[in-house]
């Protein structure tokens, strides 16, 4: 029923979730602090909670397929925040370590997060804000990075139909 109520205002979701995005790219890329590109923060925080994860985990949680993820680990590692190590039960495995660098940079990192969620999440209750991650979540849900684990997809339906 709630989706019929949604759905008759019109809210215009996709564009305005498309502006919201490309807005707080372009602002924080202007941001003079960045040190890091957002992906790289995104890199240090998946290190900050276990450093040594696989490349493939790493990508995984960064919704990057494996080409992402390596090109990823590259900038990173030239600007001396991780370094790759072969993982030791799996030679052709690759896992990702923060360097002292890289620790300091999270350190950065996290703080202008934190600075951002705020200026984000101003004007809203705890309330609000949750039911905002709780769609945003359901996007990735609902539209997976794989298509063909699309649980919404019927396998049997034509696409002519």
């Amino acid at each position: 029923m709630r989706n019929k109520v949604a759905a008759a205002k019109h809210h215009r979701l996709i564009y305005l979730l498309s502006v919201a995005q490309r807005r707080l790219q372009r602002w924080m890329a202007a941001q003079p602090a960045s040190e890091v590109t957002s992906a790289q923060a995104g890199l240090l925080f998946i290190l900050g909670k276990q450093d040594g994860v696989l490349m493939g985990e790493a990508g995984a949680a960064l919704d990057l397929g494996p080409a992402g993820i390596s090109g990823l680990v590259d900038r990173t590692a030239t600007a001396r925040l991780v370094e790759r190590r072969a993982d030791r039960e799996d030679g052709r495995a690759w896992r990702v370590w923060l360097t002292p660098k890289g620790r300091t940079t999270l350190a950065q990192a996290k703080a202008s997060t934190a600075e951002i969620i705020a200026r984000l999440t101003e004007g809203f209750t705890s309330a609000e804000i949750d039911i905002v991650a709780r769609w945003l979540t359901s996007i990735q849900d609902k539209f997976p990075r794989d298509p063909t684990r699309d649980p919404t997809r019927d396998p049997t339906r034509d696409p002519e139909d």
